[in-house]
């Protein structure tokens, strides 16, 4: 064979080698390259991880992983398993962006535990119903009736209901007070893109999250039955407004979150349970949601994708979804789900942000040890401190194994 044509045959086989090798990675990474997708104008956090932090697609497929979806124009997403923690891709997990309705999910996450039982009533005034914002989205409140909680919570999560989340509010010590108490959990559940100015979502000056901390909000709050229950209801029966010399009757209101009721180009998604949609005109469409299938439970996010698909937001987060059933066990998570700073002792795997601290209050203090025996060598020291270090790492396997069990995930689909 001539060596010009064993130079060719070398080159191309080399070429031929190195697209294989290299083709799933650029198809997973496509969104990378995309110079028309808004990006991050600065430095992300690395709570949960540094590559949480990075600008862009962040995902480590292994064999047999599907690659990621074509053509997601979420601005920010993330796929993670709703028990163990782990997040199986992300793009731009912790982009401060607006977050519209979503943020519904830290205020029921905040409030509802406090506002038992959901039989308690409550006559609505004027006043509460006074800060609602112009062009919000309402599930029918009316000044001079009386609710329960129940009623309330209903407004809340399937109709979006701000006239129902301020009502709450008012209930629960104030808007002013639940805004706090809010940014508090918030912090207490490390969510720190998070800046809550208002209870419900509206639009407001600085406040932001992400879609990091929507997923924490979500994972936190389906600990909860009542949270389930609410989420995941589809039609429910709200009461309407009383008519002289008539039985005070009700009307029909339907969840708006579309993997749930199905909407034209959208079916219900097989094991959806939850959570909540959100959309502004500064924010553009959010959405946060929970599915179960063969046993495992998936979390996703997605925040403002592209305006130009009608209903975009549910179906790029419904082939998040099918991506993350089909790639279980098969990728290598790029970072995790933090746990809140009550669950963790300040020795395990995200008890603080990714990178740590330099302030020694933020430190994990040295494990306790015996007093060495008078004349003791240095063997007893040494032992104690193994004996230390060993109880350190037991803390932390047990935090980062811990799983964050998710019971009786509901779905109450319509009849059809």
């Amino acid at each position: 064979m001539p060596a010009l044509k064993k130079t060719v045959l070398t080159v191309l086989s080399a070429v031929l080698l190195s697209v294989c090798v290299v083709g799933p990675a650029g198809a997973a990474d496509k969104d990378k390259t995309d110079d028309k997708q808004p990006k991050p104008t600065g430095p992300m956090s690395t709570v949960g991880g540094k590559r949480l932090g990075e600008v862009g697609t962040q995902v480590e497929l292994g064999p047999g992983a599907p690659v990621l979806p074509k053509k997601l124009t979420g601005r920010s997403w993330i796929v993670a398993d709703a028990e163990n923690g782990k997040v199986l891709a992300a793009h731009n997990a912790h982009w401060r962006l607006p977050p519209a309705s979503t943020l519904k999910m830290l205020f029921a996450d905040t409030v509802l535990p406090a506002l038992q039982p959901k039989t308690m009533t409550h006559m609505v005034t004027e006043e509460e119903l006074a800060g609602v914002g112009e062009g919000s989205s309402l599930v029918g409140v009316k000044e001079d009736h009386t609710y329960t909680v129940h009623d309330l919570w209903l407004g809340v999560f399937l109709q979006s209901g701000n006239d129902a989340v301020h009502v709450l509010a008012e209930m629960y010590g104030g808007v002013d007070a639940t805004v706090a108490a809010m940014q508090r959990h918030a912090e207490e559940l490390q969510a720190l893109d998070t800046k809550v100015v208002s209870p419900d979502g509206y639009d407001a000056p600085t406040q932001v999250s992400s879609a990091y901390d929507l997923t924490l909000f979500a994972r936190s709050g389906l600990q909860k039955a009542d949270f389930r229950e609410y989420s995941a209801t589809a039609t429910a029966q709200f009461p309407g407004e009383k008519k002289k010399g008539k039985k005070r009757g009700t009307f029909g209101i339907q969840n708006t979150n579309r993997l749930i009721t199905g909407d034209i180009g959208v079916e219900p998604y097989k094991g959806i349970a939850g959570v909540k949609n959100g959309y502004t005109t500064h924010a553009g469409n959010t959405f946060t949601g929970v599915a179960e299938r063969d046993g495992k439970v998936l979390l996703v996010t997605v925040m403002n994708p592209s305006s130009e698909e009608s209903h975009a937001v549910y179906k790029e987060a419904a082939t998040l979804l099918d991506w993350g059933f089909a790639s279980s066990g098969k990728v290598t998570p790029v970072g995790e789900l933090v746990p809140p700073k009550s669950a963790a002792t300040g020795t395990g795997k995200g008890a603080r942000p990714a990178g740590g601290s330099s302030k020694a209050e933020d430190r994990p203090a040295a494990a306790a040890s015996p007093a060495a025996p008078a004349g003791s060598s240095g063997v007893w020291i040494a032992l104690s401190i193994v004996g230390g270090l060993l109880v350190l790492l037991a803390a932390g396997v047990f935090l980062v194994n811990r799983r964050w069990p998710l019971p009786d995930l509901v779905r109450r689909l319509p009849r059809r």
